[in-house]
């Protein structure tokens, strides 16, 4: 199997720059993404538990990798939550698949996003991880429109080994995340 086209660009043009860049001593210390972790809550599957299926069939499809519900941890009388109910859906990727999601999710997915001008810049966590949260899961071609029965969005966490904000921004840039222009 061929090496996805992000992790050779990572390796050939990303990582002598941001080596460069920083003044790192050795390519080992150049951040890297360790791991994309997509989540999504399924509020409403309290009432109607075939909602949490449609879920992690759609993520699943999404991700091409199997999807786990997540399950409540406490009861909750207001929301009429009993404990362990499946109320969402996640999936990590790593390794190849996690490259050719990045890859999919930056050249295809996001361009499809109505009145898309970049992605916001303020979702780093001050540790060097980025969050985006995406609205409509249709913007991902895997998606049948036709098969959707209600649109829902998902939060998508990008884990890297960036010690600050500032690297984990220069390496997702590197990578071909569009964040919003400043100027």
């Amino acid at each position: 199997m061929a090496t996805p086209r992000l992790k050779d660009k990572y390796l050939k043009e990303v990582v002598p720059n941001l080596k460069q860049k920083f003044q790192y001593g050795s390519v080992m210390q150049v951040p890297k993404i360790e791991k994309i972790c997509i989540n999504k809550g399924v509020g409403a599957a309290v009432a109607d538990k075939k909602i949490v299926d449609i879920a992690l069939e759609e993520i699943t499809t999404i991700s091409g990798q199997k999807a786990v519900p997540t399950r409540s941890k406490k009861d909750i009388s207001n929301f009429k939550l009993r404990v362990d109910v499946a109320i969402g859906v996640r999936v990590t990727l790593r390794g190849d698949r996690m490259y050719e999601f990045l890859d999919r999710l930056v050249n295809v997915a996001l361009p499809r996003v109505r009145d898309f001008k970049g992605i916001n810049d303020k979702g780093f966590d001050g540790r060097g991880n980025y969050t985006l949260g995406v609205k409509e899961q249709i913007i991902f071609p895997e998606i049948s429109i036709d098969k959707v029965t209600k649109i829902n969005g998902m939060d998508i966490t990008f884990v890297t080994s960036a010690a600050t904000d500032e690297e984990s921004f220069e390496l997702l840039k590197a990578l071909g995340m569009p964040f919003v222009n400043k100027n």
